[in-house]
Order: C-alpha cells, then structure tokens, then sequence
C-alpha cells in the first residue's frame, strides 16, 4: 500500500485494513519538519501508521533524505519511536495474542465432555464471575426481604456448574447479601465431577450438594427460587442454552428466576480476505471439497472489515413460556453497505442480560470491558460477493433443530443469490 499525501476517508482506510497488505510505502516527501528540524509525520498519518502496525505490516521507507540534510536513520529513528510508543494493550489483546485470524471449532459440551484445561481458560475470565455475583446478589436482595433474611433460605441451582466457579460466585454473593441459600450444583461431565466433590468435601460443606447428572433428566428433590447458567456460546445459542435451560425448566418453582434471562445473537457483514483463505485451506479429504464453508469458526477477528454495524438475529428468554416448542428460528436481516468492497462471510456476536440491568456482550459497541470468554463466530460463504457502496446486502439465517441436534443454515438473497449453506445440517450440527 503507498501512502501518499492526501489521505482517503476513514471509510476506505477501513476498507484496507481488512485486506492482506504485506507492506506500506512510505515517501521521504510524506514527512513535516519539526521545531528542531527533524522529520515526523501528521496526525492522520501516525494514526494509520499506527493501524497498520497492529496488523504487523512491514514499513518500507522511500526516496531521498529532504529535511535539513538530517540523515535517512533519523526517518527510521523517528519510526521506531511510534511503533514503541503506541497504547498499551488490553487484557483482551494480551489474552487473544497469538489467536489472531486463527480458526477453531466451537465447543460442543452436550456431545464432549470439556477438558479440565478448557474449564481453566474461562475461569481466569476476570469480567464474567464478578458480573453473575452482582446479579446473584441482587436477586437475592430482591427475593428475600430484611425481615425474612433469618428464615428464608434461597433454592439455588448451578447447572452445569463445571469446576465450580458459578458455585464460588453464589456464595460470594450470599454472604455479600446477607441471605442464606442452598445450593445445588448439578454437572454431567465426570472429570469436572470429581472437582466439584473435592470442593465440597474441602471448602463448602453441606450447603451445597454436587449432583451428577445431565440437567434435562434430573428429579430435584424441591424447587429452585433461582436457576444460575453459562450455557452460552460465542453466538449465543450455539452450544444450546436454550435447549438445556427448557429441558430444565421443571426444576423451577413457578415465580422462579432464571440468571441469564435472556440472549440475543447478532450478525454484520464482513469482509476479509485472510479468513476466506483460511477457510479454503481447511478443506479434508474424507468430506465434501466444499464442506468447510458450511460450518461457522470460532475467531479472534483481525484482518478483517465490518462492511455494516451488526443487528440482532435470535433471541431466547427464560424461563421460557413456551418450553414444549421447539426452539427453530427464521430470520431476514438487511444492511446498507457504504464502500465498494467483497463480501466473504458474516461475524456474529452475542448480548445477554443476566438479571435486571446486569448484562455481559462481545458486540462490539457493547463489549463487556476486560471480558475474554468469548471470541467472534464467523459464518464464511463458498463465494465471496462484490458489493458496490450504498447496496443492500441481504442474509436469511435458519436455526433447525430435531430431538437429536440443532444446526444453522445462511443464505445471501441480495445483491445476487448465494448458495444455501449447510442444508439439512449435511456439513455441520450441534448434538443434543
């Protein structure tokens, strides 16, 4: 990419970014003097430098020295200064160094048992725990009235509780609150099992009781005041909260709460070059030469260009008044394109509100500060589509399901048709 003097509106720097750019041109003839006669660069300038850098862009440097006869090292001198002075980093980037564009299959924990090391990563989540411990505490405040504080002990059920964490948060939050509970923490996955008994033989005690069994077939012996969750994938339904949560409804006294209650996936239009690459190199031999393309990824998203802000897709609530339905979904959503640019695919995120105005997002107008659990989801197309600015792009999403799995498909309907991905699930579902 050449750099010249007149920089091109943010839109189309935007645009840019999302390509594979090896290397900025840079001309001597681009650079100001300053009070002291040495070469640097205009605001807008560093600001795209700095842009560029992130994406480990290589910085070559053109022409002949023109400022004061200061020699070309001090253009160099003044360049490593920006690339060492640029902001620090977040936790998130120093979380997902090294995951950038990277590619993985999303967790299916209803089909695979999760590793203890996966437990491990999300427990470090400094964000998550402290925000379901604000909700727990909050509901407790509002359930169990100053006068009852001594009396009234709170039912509370962690399904799939995992390691453990959700459990430490509801305690946290009882004492916080100044209200017993009882807890029950109920977690199919043998190898976490083992956890969870050690913790209650060790630290908790007879307040709560571990219960080894899938939530959707387990008889509690009494009701839940408060149901407490983190069933939730990068797309929000995608490892089937809603399927688990309705399966699980029963255990709920009427009035009762769930934490999260509601979710809402959310879609936008993304262009990127890198990610279509990748997405063709994971072709196998074994499966359909196209199958790759119908299977969403889990993604730190990097070199890459939202073409559109994202809309909500899906919404599930709970407790869920209609739990004996099925939790299949249609939708139609439309955006405006701004700039010429290629369309490959689609980023979805997710927004979830755990009790009251306590919420948890990696959209990223409303990401959650700090919060690393989860990475984007990308939905790639087989062929990417040039789109021409002030067209509308238009996608329809389905989520189906049947008793044994859930699976989604995605279609372009406009400016022109695209392929239907993933019909009958033939490339890609999530078991139940």
């Amino acid at each position: 990419l050449e750099v010249g003097p007149d920089l091109p509106s943010s839109a189309a720097i935007d645009r840019w970014l999302g390509e594979p750019i090896k290397a900025a041109l840079l001309p001597t003839s681009l650079f100001l003097t300053n009070k002291k006669g040495f070469p640097v660069l205009s605001r807008a300038h560093q600001r795209l430098l700095g842009r560029l850098l992130k994406l480990e862009v290589q910085v070559v440097l053109s022409g002949a020295p023109r400022h004061g006869g200061k020699p070309l090292g001090s253009y160099l001198q003044y360049l490593e200064h920006l690339g060492q002075h640029r902001p620090p980093p977040s936790a998130y980037d120093l979380f997902a160094r090294g995951y950038e564009d990277y590619l993985q299959s999303p967790l299916q924990p209803l089909m695979d048992n999760l590793e203890s090391q996966t437990y491990e990563v999300f427990e470090k989540d400094p964000i998550k725990y402290s925000q379901y411990q604000q909700a727990i505490y909050r509901c407790l405040l509002d359930r169990v009235p100053e006068e009852e504080k001594d009396t009234n002990v709170q039912v509370v059920m962690v399904l799939g509780a995992g390691r453990g964490p959700l459990v430490s948060a509801a305690l946290r939050a009882s004492r916080q609150a100044g209200r017993p509970i009882r807890i029950y923490a109920v977690e199919k996955n043998p190898n976490a099992v083992v956890t969870l008994q050690s913790w209650q033989y060790e630290e908790w005690g007879a307040q709560v009781t571990v219960v080894a069994q899938d939530m959707r077939g387990w008889s509690p012996p009494e009701g839940a005041d408060l149901v407490v969750s983190e069933l939730l994938g990068s797309f929000g339904d995608n490892e089937l909260s809603p399927e688990c949560l309705d399966g699980a409804q029963h255990c709920l006294k009427a009035g009762g709460v769930s934490i999260p209650c509601s979710y809402s996936s959310f879609l936008a239009p993304i262009s990127s070059s890198k990610l279509y690459t990748e997405v063709r190199g994971c072709r196998e031999r074994d499966r359909d030469p196209e199958a790759q393309f119908e299977m969403p990824y889990v993604v730190r998203l990097h070199n890459y260009h939202q073409l559109a802000a994202p809309q909500p897709c899906f919404t599930f609530q709970h407790p869920n008044p209609e739990a004996a339905n099925d939790n299949s979904r249609y939708r139609l959503l439309a955006f405006r394109v701004q700039v010429d640019s290629v369309l490959h695919g689609f980023a979805g995120y997710f927004e979830t509100t755990l009790y009251g105005d306590i919420t948890l997002s990696i959209r990223p107008e409303t990401h959650s500060p700090g919060m690393f659990s989860w990475f984007p989801i990308f939905f790639p197309l087989k062929q990417p589509l040039p789109v021409k600015a002030g067209e509308e792009v238009t996608v329809a999403f389905w989520r189906c399901s049947t008793p044994k799995k859930v699976w989604y498909e995605w279609a372009v309907t406009a400016p022109v048709p695209s392929a239907l991905h993933n019909p009958t699930g033939r490339s890609y579902t999530i078991g139940l």
